[in-house]
């Protein structure tokens, strides 16, 4: 298995705070989403028609930014708020 450990002996792992802190608020991410989720990552949001595939702008700790239709507003709107977006897989 390749752990963080076996990839890079001399660095320890990342702590809860600093991994919380990742990104310094200038990284977020782009998440495709199901309808059904939304109240999960946007608990004040209204009740969304079931079975839409939407996506969130999220930053690199997880808080939502922005929930859209559209793969290329959530990269624009990060782009706007000048956000360096990074693939996750």
């Amino acid at each position: 298995m390749n752990t963080w450990s076996s990839r890079f002996p001399d660095r320890p792992p990342m702590s809860a705070d600093e991994f919380a802190h990742l990104g310094g608020g200038s990284i977020a991410y782009v998440r495709a989403i199901r309808s059904e989720e939304v109240g999960e990552l946007f608990p004040g949001a209204p009740t969304i028609q079931p079975g839409l595939q939407l996506f969130a702008l999220l930053a690199a700790d997880g808080t939502p930014i922005l929930l859209t239709d559209s793969k290329d507003a959530a990269l624009a709107n990060a782009a706007q708020h000048e956000l360096q977006t990074l693939s996750l897989h």
